[in-house]
């Protein structure tokens, strides 16, 4: 487990799912965590079982898309402990469906919450992470964010979006001391395949993959390796990494490979209008 001794992070999202591991490990690997969730009840929770573990945690309920809570509680943070050394913008949602099946209020509250909900952490923290000259801005996108994601296109638009606004803020933030990376995982045991809107698809076969699945637990300690390493892409899953290892090498056949996949799911997963 690589080393967070007295370092002072912040997880959004905290409360579930790949958050909430990470809020542990970080815990257990020293660090000061402030677990926030927009269901302060799950955060509470996560920070309780940290605490009862001999780490230190504390919770609070955010709302990412809320641009005033993100800065007051980053500025909370940094006036209680002098510094924040980790910030993980690991809130978000998926909403799974044809793009032509999508209502304009799906498009604005994906867009909402996984864009300018990182957009709130980054521009709260890091102006205290360039005046400390010291920090790790941690964003977290998806493989959807590297190639074509049919079923997927509102939600791959955003982490596109993630991911692009991470590369380019490295390339500034490294004259200020900062680094920053952006996680984008494959498919992960989490709720949010669950809990995720669903429009006019088969919920139930969502999840029949001919692919083994990551469990949260895991994909936290392989995220937290790449921090550690101040890897620029931690890229999570053995097929996450072939995907993008397709796009990158051959673009042509990852975007056959993603319309012979948007011809299955229309077959199997469609349901009756």
């Amino acid at each position: 487990m690589a080393s967070f001794e007295r370092k002072i992070a912040i997880v959004t999202g905290g409360g579930s799912g790949i958050g909430r591991e990470l809020c542990k490990q970080l815990a257990a690997g020293g660090a000061t965590v402030v677990v926030s969730d927009i269901n302060g009840e799950s955060a509470e929770v996560v920070a309780a079982a940290i605490d009862k573990t001999g780490g230190r945690a504390t919770a609070a309920t955010l709302d990412v898309t809320d641009a005033d809570a993100v800065q007051a509680l980053v500025d909370t943070t940094n006036s209680e402990h002098g510094r924040i050394d980790l910030m993980f913008n690991n809130a978000g949602i998926a909403i799974i469906g044809e793009a032509l099946d999508m209502e304009l209020a799906d498009w604005y509250r994906i867009f909402d919450i996984n864009v300018r909900g990182v957009v709130h952490g980054v521009h709260a923290v890091y102006p205290i992470m360039v005046k400390q000259g010291s920090g790790h801005i941690v964003n977290t996108a998806s493989v959807a964010g590297l190639a074509p994601a049919p079923n997927l296109t509102a939600y791959a638009a955003t982490k596109h979006a993630v991911v692009g606004l991470s590369r380019s803020l490295r390339a500034e933030a490294v004259f200020h001391g900062v680094d920053v990376s952006v996680v984008c995982p494959g498919v992960i045991d989490t709720a949010i395949t669950h809990n995720a809107k669903v429009v006019n698809l088969d919920r139930d076969k969502l999840t029949d993959l001919p692919i083994k699945i990551m469990s949260a637990d895991k994909c936290a300690k392989e995220i937290l390796r790449g921090v550690a390493k101040n890897k620029p892409e931690i890229v999570v899953t053995a097929h996450g990494r072939a995907i993008y290892g397709i796009q990158r090498l051959a673009p042509k056949i990852a975007s056959r490979l993603a319309a012979l996949q948007m011809k299955r799911q229309i077959l199997h997963m469609k349901t009756n209008d």
